[in-house]
């Protein structure tokens, strides 16, 4: 079954909406995009540009080093939304 993508302008106007699920995912442990997208049962394409913008803006930080399969973990800063 294939996945229909959307306009990456969509996915990006709701950012500002995910930045509160976001961090509640990463409030006990930083997490990787694949375990963000799973908690939020979003598509792992939609929330990179989420967590994008928000480690831009300074609300996510993310690892020095990747994990075994490649990817960062990213770990809220404290920053308020």
């Amino acid at each position: 079954m294939s996945q229909i993508l959307r306009d990456p302008r969509e996915v990006i106007r709701e950012e500002m909406q995910m930045h509160a699920p976001i961090l509640a995912a990463v409030a006990d442990e930083p997490l990787t995009i694949p375990q963000i997208a799973e908690q939020l049962g979003a598509p792992a394409s939609e929330v990179v540009y989420w967590v994008m913008g928000m480690r831009r803006y300074g609300f996510l930080a993310e690892s020095k080093d990747a994990d075994d399969d490649g990817f960062f973990t990213y770990a809220a800063t404290g920053r308020q939304v």
